[in-house]
């Protein structure tokens, strides 16, 4: 299986991301979600969004097991497989060190995950330098340190190691069933005085406390285990999809920034009715319909949205200021100081000096331009953020 990992790519140019993910259709991906927020198409958006997280969904990912020698790695790999340590599959297991060269694993469990069993520390390199350049530590997405009997000052140095590299990091305690049966402490108190042995020593030099999971090998569906596999699903998931989302959102805030900037050029130079289609360029509440539609948050295309998410349209609008003229100029002071019943007077005071009142009418608009393309931004963070929840429906 190939050792592939992804990582997100800076944009060579405006408006066109890529990943090295193995898929050449996923920048055509995002070049057609960035089109469909220029022209105000957010369903179209989502649909995008959707098969963008479906492709990342199957990008590999790769983890290292490893640890002290005779921690029980190979062990530790065929229970979180739930395979017996008989069948051929199996990762090679004994009382004495079985692993001599890094081996590779699979699981129907797992699609597209590479479990790389490594050597035990020591048994191959003496320092944890030389360690980490012989396993290849730079091509691993997520580690998983085995842990028995004690953490050792090898297990927090390559807790220390892969901390610094900015990685993802577990700790499993692996032969609870032996502890178990032979501590004289109760089960309660024995879990937790394995817990702060592993936290003191880590905070001393400070590492911060990664996942901790207290299992036994032989038995791969107690204990800890079911929690270590949903805390694992949940994180291959971010390891593929939310480092991409997070730079499509970057993109998106680019889009929305220029679309700005033209509209703000035509409100200062062209003839409002025009360019908006509007009958009254005073009427702000027809203003505010035609602002929502150029930026695809109008009440339809919400609605769309939610359903299309599997959700009420509420949980679009519930912290969206531009629902309707009332309930912005309640949310933003400046709007309504511009439209109270004073400055309202005062523009129609001065509507014989026409430079004063094209002056003041831009201003609204700019305003409410700028509020209206915020709640934009909100709402496409909310769907990427719904989009990158495991248990989205991404169908």
């Amino acid at each position: 299986m190939a050792e592939t990992h992804y990582a997100p790519l800076s944009a060579s140019f405006p408006f066109v991301t890529s990943y090295q993910t193995g898929c050449n259709s996923l920048p055509e991906i995002s070049r057609s979600t960035e089109r469909a927020l220029r022209e105000g198409k957010l369903l179209e958006l989502v649909y995008g969004i959707k098969e963008t997280v479906a492709t990342l969904s199957q990008t590999a990912v790769s983890i290292f097991v490893t640890g002290d020698s005779g921690n029980g790695m190979s062990s530790f790999i065929n229970a979180l497989r739930i395979i017996g340590h008989e069948e051929d599959a199996s990762a090679p297991t004994g009382v004495v060190r079985t692993t001599q060269t890094r081996a590779e694993y699979s699981s129907s469990h797992f699609p597209n995950v590479v479990l790389w069993d490594l050597p035990g520390l020591g048994a191959t390199a003496q320092t944890i330098e030389d360690y980490m350049e012989e396993m290849n530590f730079s091509t691993c997405d997520l580690f998983i340190i085995i842990v028995s009997e004690q953490f050792s000052s090898n297990h927090v140095k390559l807790a220390k190691v892969i901390q610094s590299m900015g990685k993802r990091f577990y700790i499993v305690w692996t032969k609870l069933d032996r502890d178990l049966s032979t501590s004289v402490l109760s089960e309660v108190r024995l879990l937790q005085n394995i817990r702060e042995n592993i936290h003191e020593n880590l905070q001393k030099e400070r590492v911060k406390d990664p996942p901790i999971f207290l299992v036994s090998n032989l038995d791969p569906l107690l204990h800890d285990f079911p929690k270590l596999r949903d805390t694992l699903y949940k994180d291959l998931f971010n390891i593929r999809c939310c480092g991409p989302l997070k730079t499509l959102y970057g993109i998106y805030e680019k889009i929305i920034g220029d679309k700005v900037a033209v509209w703000k050029q035509r409100i200062g130079s062209e003839c409002l009715k025009n360019s908006l289609g509007v009958r009254d360029d005073d009427d702000m509440e027809e203003c505010l319909k035609m602002y929502r539609l150029i930026f695809g948050i109008h009440d339809e295309s919400l609605q769309q949205v939610a359903q299309s998410m599997g959700t009420v349209v509420m949980e679009y609008k519930a912290n969206m200021k531009s629902q309707n003229f009332s309930t912005l100029r309640k949310e933003d002071w400046r709007l309504w100081i511009m439209t109270c019943s004073i400055m309202n007077a005062f523009f129609r005071l001065f509507k014989f000096l026409p430079c004063i009142c094209s002056c003041f009418r831009r201003l609204r608009h700019k305003l409410m331009l700028l509020l209206v393309s915020q709640d934009t931004k909100n709402i496409l963070k909310k769907i990427l953020s719904d989009s990158a929840n495991p248990s989205a429906n991404l169908v």
